[in-house]
């Protein structure tokens, strides 16, 4: 099969061509680092990553941007309420947002520019739109420049929007706007800002447009035209309609396909820090193991809304639990086999319809189950070809847990790892010895003390085999 993609822009899936063959360009938009990112902003990583690894697979050379915003209002004035500097207010939860993507399996950006980093850029961009009579400076004095969207017939073609039927955004400031709706190319320097967070143009001392930003740099890194454009369904409009007119208004085509995950919701209303309801990465995965984490979202078809809930979080950790057991089980019996080449047809025919993951589980559960029959019968070519296509599945959507990062990763941790698993080993050989010479209740008394330290044992026909029980708590705020 072609592989096909649903496109926001003509709201249709459609055979994907990319503008140059072998070869995929992605820009998708990266976090505002105002704060720690939760679940929510995590999940456009996870999808994205999942996209990548499926064009690795089918024979792409992948190039992936992904910018980070640390110049933008709400970084100022949440720097300012804790006292600290705006650049060390956003580097700080920078580095946060690069530890929960790295956490959760996701393979960082070709390249990561930063807004900062790409000032002239932007001004030569404004500079063209202020040429060609898109842009105009606010003749208040102010040193704001606008996009003056009603010069731009075709705004509004992304969101599917008419301008005569917009709102002007609420907290709009409206100070040398021709019309409510245009939107800020670069904000004039103001004393009530760092002087610090202002860069000299030719309009006056100011800082980017948040919408700019985006625009500047996919041109830099990607061309003027490129193959995908993505970010969450809340980035379609106001910001990637701006992106699409500012950048078209200059003559490049942009991005061909423009693709948008939905959002993570809790009881219906969109994850947010404002709301109070944000489950924060770096709190999540003490509840469950950061794959278990990465498999409850991928699981999900990235234009489905996740209603998030510990409720469900557990019951995929289960579900992921299963399918890490086979893969264990088997690799023992087998002594491991290396992914597959070809994976199973009706797999790849889920993944080429859209990224259609919830098809492709149904095909990873189903190797999943018919593996399990062939163990009871030991190490068969069967087994091994189940194996293989369970790894290679598992791969393609960043869950082998045989594979990186998550091989060299373990519950325990760090330098304690081997010495954890020898005093285990040592008391199940206790126990095995207690099983010997029929002396079941000592045997069941360090199983029992095995478990009260959150030690599972699980008797195989390999021997007895040991993992941590996966962590809980009472505290769903947490």
């Amino acid at each position: 099969m072609t592989l096909r993609l649903y496109d926001t822009m003509t709201a249709a899936v459609r055979d994907f061509e990319p503008v140059h063959p072998g070869k995929v360009g992605i820009y998708h938009c990266g976090l505002t680092v105002q704060g720690a990112p939760h679940v929510g902003h995590i999940y456009k990583e996870v999808v994205f990553d999942v996209l990548r690894r499926w064009l690795e697979r089918s024979g792409y050379e992948v190039t992936v941007i992904a910018n980070v915003t640390d110049i933008e209002d709400k970084i100022l004035a949440k720097s300012a309420e804790r006292g600290v500097p705006w650049w060390a207010h956003a580097y700080e939860f920078e580095r946060e947002l690069h530890w929960s993507y790295d956490v959760l399996g996701c393979r960082p950006p070709t390249y990561e520019p930063r807004a900062t980093g790409h000032i002239p850029e932007m001004i030569e961009l404004i500079d063209e739109l202020i040429e060609r009579g898109h842009a105009y400076v606010a003749p208040d004095g102010s040193g704001d420049v606008y996009f003056d969207i009603r010069s731009w017939p075709s705004y509004g073609e992304l969101s599917h929007q008419k301008i005569d039927d917009m709102e002007a955004a609420e907290d709009a400031d409206p100070r040398g706007k021709r019309d409510p709706r245009d939107f800020a190319l670069w904000k004039g320097y103001t004393e009530d800002t760092p002087r610090t967070a202002s860069w000299p143009a030719p309009y006056g001392r100011g800082r980017p447009g948040w919408h700019l930003e985006c625009s500047a740099m996919a041109g830099k890194y990607l061309g003027d035209e490129f193959d995908i454009h993505g970010g969450g369904l809340d980035l379609r409009f106001p910001h990637h309609e701006n992106e699409l007119a500012q950048s078209t208004a200059v003559g490049r085509k942009f991005a061909r396909f423009w693709m948008h995950n939905a959002l993570v919701t809790t009881a219906g209303e969109k994850m947010s820090k404002s709301m109070g309801n944000g489950a924060i990465v770096r709190n999540v995965v003490q509840r469950v193991r950061p794959i278990e984490l990465r498999y409850y979202l991928v699981q999900s078809h990235y234009r489905s809304v996740v209603e998030f809930s510990f409720e469900a979080l557990d019951e995929a950790a289960k579900g992921f639990q299963r399918v890490e057991g086979f893969v264990t089980r088997a690799t023992e019996v087998t002594g491991g086999v290396e992914p597959a080449a070809e994976l199973p047809s009706d797999f790849g025919a889920a993944m080429d319809d859209d990224l259609g993951t919830p098809a492709a589980f149904a095909v990873l559960h189903n190797t999943v189950r018919d593996g399990n029959k062939l163990l009871a019968d030991g190490d068969s070519p069967a087994l091994r070809d189940a194996l293989a296509a369970v790894r290679g599945m598992l791969g393609v959507l960043g869950l082998d847990p045989l594979a990186e990062p998550w091989a060299s990763r373990s519950d325990v941790g760090g330098e304690l790892t081997e010495v954890v698993d020898g005093l285990v080993k040592a008391l199940l050989e206790q126990r095995q010895s207690a099983r010997e010479r029929k002396d079941y209740a000592a045997s069941d008394a360090i199983r029992d003390r095995l478990k009260a330290l959150g030690v599972v044992v699980e008797d195989t026909p390999q021997g007895p085999r040991w993992s941590l029980a996966a962590p809980t708590t009472t505290d769903e705020g947490s």
